[in-house]
């Protein structure tokens, strides 16, 4: 397993409990935390309460779209090393060379199908 600590930052609940389940059928011994608030998952990353080894990242948020965190993240010594793949629901065409700009590691539009999710998973856990 590549990747222990899974943090999944999306303010969608059952988006997050989509991944989670497939996330468990692909690696039982996987941690995952979900933060719904963008704003709060940066500062619980700034104050070191959470050590994620991968953060899989929505675009589409309130308050602070996946974008703009990013690119907060990008700014911060700390966490600016941690792998982030892009997980949403719809991705623009014109954000595709900005994200490896801003150095995701990749990106990938949401899946309904449970099967396509789970060998997303298995491609990068």
């Amino acid at each position: 397993m590549r990747y222990k600590n899974i943090l999944q930052i999306d303010d969608d609940y059952d988006d997050c409990d989509f991944f989670l389940e497939a996330l468990e059928q692909v690696s039982a011994a996987a941690s995952y935390t979900a933060i719904h608030n963008p704003v709060q998952a940066l500062q619980k990353l700034l104050s070191n309460e959470i050590h994620p080894d991968v953060i899989f990242l929505d675009i589409n948020m309130p308050v602070m779209n996946g974008m703009e965190l990013l690119v907060e993240m990008n700014k911060k010594e700390l966490v600016k090393n941690i792998p982030v793949i892009i997980l949403s629901t719809s991705i623009p065409c014109d954000f595709e060379n900005k994200f490896q700009h801003l150095g995701a590691s990749g990106y990938y539009i949401k899946p309904n199908d449970f099967g396509t999710m789970k060998t997303i998973l298995q491609n990068i856990v």
